[in-house]
């Protein structure tokens, strides 16, 4: 039996119209990579995300252009609008009062007292919340020093050295986010921040690096968390098209049984018993449904004798080789087709079962996508 994970109990905030912390879902949020002053190219990005499931939504403000463009962008948009800023007190006004939902600040890096207190001001008079974000590359000197480098300890002093300093302004809408590039610290500063605390979590693992080495690191560092209950939101940090950190976000979280959202794609790794392209036909599947919120297991295998047995528990599967395959429901073969309409079939049967959830049925291409990814 499947034990449900005890998530860890922390205040709600809102970040524009979403709820984050005090148990509701865990969010799936990402960072565009655009330029965000060229609005177009970054509302087109959002576009894409959103259609993704993407929840939340962050733009870097790296200067006065980039914050005016805030405006035109949240006009054309659906999920709430975060500006990253740093080091100038400025960015964040000017960010806040075209229209941000929320600031991602390391006040650390802001500057003085007074210049925090004019951003603490504005937010409070904007209603927007504030995320205090702490990275390991961006530490006090003075806490570094004390801690003998950078390690989970120091980090988690500087998170409570900023928020105390907001909390002094009496700014309480607050959530923290404190990532390492590396899976140890990161756990490990998580963990004691979350003991210390009650303020929603920001969860994610800073510069994990390209796709398969950032989605290992992501899976075992924000996954290891999550079972842990401890995290209100997440972000899948890949030197990648960002809508592949909302599909690694939600795949984390349908692996741990959390959220799920659109369909589980199972198959087999392959071996010498198989007989058709199955690395394909997988790819084309998911290519097909990316944007399907239909909530079924899809079953993709490479042998019709062993295939349904070992996928009884999809909801629906395919099954190839040596020129013909199968159609299958809960193990059970419903169709014998040629190989060639066996993912026309699967997809014509899919949308079937929830209508516009899936494009018309049909041969795929195989690469495209924008910018080369899909």
């Amino acid at each position: 039996m499947i034990l449900p994970i005890q998530r860890k109990p922390t205040r709600q905030i809102w970040v524009g119209s979403v709820k984050i912390g005090g148990m509701v879902p865990i969010a799936v949020q990402s960072m565009t990579n655009t330029f965000t002053q060229d609005i177009p190219a970054t509302v087109a990005q959002i576009h894409r995300l959103e259609e993704a499931g993407c929840e939340i939504v962050r733009v870097a403000v790296p200067d006065m252009e980039a914050a005016k463009a805030l405006s035109a962008i949240k006009k054309q948009i659906a999920i709430p609008l975060i500006a990253d800023i740093h080091f100038d007190y400025r960015l964040a006004i000017a960010a806040a009062k075209a229209g941000a939902d929320g600031l991602r600040i390391n006040p650390g890096n802001i500057g003085s007292l007074k210049k925090i207190q004019a951003v603490v001001s504005c937010a409070k008079s904007c209603q927007i919340s504030i995320r205090i974000g702490v990275n390991s590359g961006s530490l006090e000197k003075d806490i570094v020093k004390k801690h003998h480098g950078v390690n989970a300890q120091a980090m988690v002093e500087s998170a409570f050295r900023n928020i105390e300093k907001l909390r002094a302004m009496d700014f309480h809408e607050l959530k923290v986010s404190i990532k390492a590039s590396d899976v140890h610290r990161t756990l490990e500063a998580y963990r004691l921040l979350s003991e210390k605390t009650d303020l929603p979590l920001h969860v994610g693992v800073t510069e994990a690096g390209s796709l398969y080495s950032g989605i290992v690191k992501s899976s075992l560092g924000i996954g290891m968390l999550l079972y842990e209950g401890i995290g209100d939101t997440i972000r899948v940090s890949l030197t990648r098209d960002p809508v592949e950190e909302i599909r690694t976000g939600y795949e984390i979280l349908k692996a741990l049984n959390i959220r799920r959202r659109g369909p589980e794609i199972i198959s087999c790794p392959t071996c010498g018993r198989c007989r058709f392209n199955l690395f394909d036909t997988v790819e084309q599947v998911e290519k097909a449904l990316s944007s399907s919120k239909l909530d079924i297991k899809i079953a993709i295998m490479g042998c019709v004798v062993n295939g349904p047995g070992e996928a009884r528990e999809a909801d629906i599967g395919i099954a190839g080789g040596d020129g013909t395959g199968i159609l299958f429901k809960q193990g059970k073969v419903i169709e014998q087709l040629p190989q060639e309409k066996l993912v026309e079939a699967l997809l014509s049967e899919i949308a079937g079962m929830a209508p516009n959830t899936c494009p018309p049925p049909g041969p795929l291409p195989l690469g495209g996508g924008v910018n080369g990814y899909t």
